[in-house]
């Protein structure tokens, strides 16, 4: 009963080897959960200020590029154009944004961070920042820079499949 079998040797940080490597179709699940979980924390962290799931995107798509139709919202966050455009008049309602005709094209209607919008940046961003120090609790900085490095190149993997199709 003392004797350990060899099976169950101990990694470095004292975990069985066969719990460290997870089965490879393991992979979508643990992707999946751990954005749920990070979402999950984000909406939290946003609610407060009046804010809902996936507002925030919106409003950081806006930041960088002020004056987006719907359709090209929806494209950049990867929601359908019924979905978003149900998110910019709930945003609307709440003063978050603006739809204006386009000074070029007045077929075209864009959207605009309002003031009271632009205010709620830095809350988003100290959301962020409040999830991402959560999520990466115990984590070297060198670690979080290889996790960023890697999931950045399963997301390239999967956008280049997507676009290939």
């Amino acid at each position: 009963m003392g004797k350990k079998n060899k099976a169950e040797k101990k990694g470095k940080n004292g975990k069985k080897k066969d719990d460290l490597l997870a089965e490879p179709h393991d992979l979508a699940s643990i992707l999946v959960q751990a954005a749920r979980s990070m979402r999950t924390v984000m909406s939290r962290n946003l609610l407060e200020s009046g804010l809902y799931a996936g507002q925030d995107g919106v409003m950081l798509a806006l930041a960088e590029m002020d004056g987006l139709t719907a359709g090209g919202l929806a494209a950049k966050l990867g929601v359908k154009a019924p979905t978003m455009t149900r998110t910019i008049g709930r945003m609307e309602a709440q003063g978050f944004l603006e739809r204006r005709p386009d000074d070029d094209d007045a077929r075209l209607t864009k959207v605009y961070l309002t003031e009271p919008g632009r205010n709620r940046l830095q809350t988003i961003a100290e959301a962020g920042q409040h999830s991402e120090n959560l999520a990466t609790r115990g984590l070297t900085d060198k670690q979080v820079r290889t996790l960023m490095k890697l999931l950045r190149a399963v997301d390239s993997n999967l956008q280049a499949a997507r676009a290939a199709d």
